[in-house]
């Protein structure tokens, strides 16, 4: 009887198993959040990397890359509030380096050159007419 009750079990296991979805393997689109912490990851290394004194193309680029990988290692390329759909490698590279910057130019503004603050500057202002 016992060897029955553990038998059944086993088999209740693997159908239960079998039957559900594996969610490891299904990439959800990037939520908000997520992409709040990918950019406040990326203007954390971007703040450090600048007072450690590599040059800020390098920095940016590092931190734009790594945010790019993870974007779509982890969520496949998409962004749930655009919809869902798979952004291609220029879309999700200029994305993320533009909110890399802006967020940098938060918290360390000191770190970002010029003329790049004045772009974003100009970015915010035509943006708003």
């Amino acid at each position: 009887f016992t060897s029955f009750f553990i038998l059944l079990n086993l088999s209740l296991f693997e159908m239960t198993i079998l039957n559900k979805e594996i969610k490891a393997d299904k990439k959800l689109p990037a939520t908000e959040q997520d992409l709040y912490l990918y950019k406040g990851m990326g203007a954390s290394y971007l703040c450090i990397a600048s007072k450690a004194g590599i040059e800020f193309n390098k920095a940016v680029g590092v931190a734009t890359a790594t945010y790019v990988n993870v974007l779509e290692g982890k969520h496949g390329g998409s962004v749930k509030e655009l919809g869902n759909k798979k952004l291609k490698k220029e879309k999700l590279f200029a994305g993320a380096e533009f909110q890399i910057i802006t967020t940098a130019l938060q918290y360390c503004p000191d770190s970002v050159p010029k003329d790049v603050t004045k772009k974003v500057e100009e970015i915010f202002k035509e943006n708003k007419k």
